[in-house]
């Protein structure tokens, strides 16, 4: 299997590089399954039906998220109904949404991290080992998602989950890692695959309006930058759908013109 996971989709930029991309590479690379972060779609923070639809149509078959999935409140009903999009599995027991999806034989799993972030999520390792004694004799072909801020915690996590699924992929600092390799016992890993957005910006985000917050020490309403080079982040697996053991996994990184 061809599976392309796509880093964190900024804003209407972001989602007009997956217009422009996406249907290309999806022929192209012959891709089965196309995943996309999609917590920062709308306006940056957060995801909107509209938004959520768009970048369906544009290619992308399962959205994950992370900690800014509930801004935007018009989506959260319709994590419970039939659109393919996942929320971090970690939340405490009764919070809308799920943490994992199957789409046809994959499964595909966001995990959220607790290290540097403020609200005390459950424990992603204790949360994941539950999940994977339910799953594993159906589903071979597991991807996680996890949406965390530390650079160890990706990595502990990589190496925890090695030989268990077939891909961890790290999502939500926006800046991609040059660490893609096949971890020994078989898992494809990437501590952060990188962000779908405005290429003159900070991390997404204009950049004026991130220094005035540095410089400062103020609060200060940020927004998507404006530029119209966007880069597109991603890394190509392929997996054997047999097994569920990761044969490569590559930095796929291009640049696009909006305009």
């Amino acid at each position: 299997m061809q599976i392309l996971v796509i880093g964190d989709v900024i804003g209407k930029p972001g989602r007009q590089a997956l217009q422009k991309l996406l249907p290309g590479l999806r022929q192209q690379l012959d891709l089965d399954l196309v995943i996309a972060n999609a917590e920062n779609a709308a306006g940056g923070m957060g995801l909107t039906l509209s938004s959520a639809k768009e970048m369906l149509e544009a290619g992308v078959d399962v959205l994950t998220s992370g900690n800014h999935i509930w801004d935007q409140k018009e989506i959260i009903p319709h994590l419970d109904g039939e659109l393919p999009i996942v929320r971090p599995l970690n939340y405490p027991p009764g919070v809308p949404g799920r943490g994992c999806l199957t789409f046809e034989s994959v499964a595909v799993v966001n995990l959220i991290g607790r290290t540097f972030f403020a609200q005390n999520y459950d424990c992603p390792f204790k949360t994941i080992d539950n999940l994977l004694n339910s799953l594993k004799n159906n589903h071979p072909v597991i991807i996680v998602d996890f949406h965390a801020e530390a650079t160890s915690e990706k990595v502990a996590m990589g190496r925890y989950l090695d030989g268990r699924v077939s891909a961890i992929v790290g999502t939500h600092t926006h800046v991609g890692t040059v660490d893609a390799r096949v971890l020994p016992k078989g898992t494809a890993y990437v501590t952060d695959v990188g962000m779908t957005g405005p290429l003159d910006s900070v991390i997404g985000d204009d950049v004026q309006s991130v220094l005035q917050r540095f410089l400062t020490a103020m609060p200060h309403r940020l927004s998507v930058a404006s530029g119209t080079t966007i880069t597109f982040n991603s890394v190509l697996i392929n997996v054997d759908e047999k097994s569920g053991g990761t044969e490569s996994i590559q930095r796929l990184d291009r640049e696009v013109d909006i305009r």
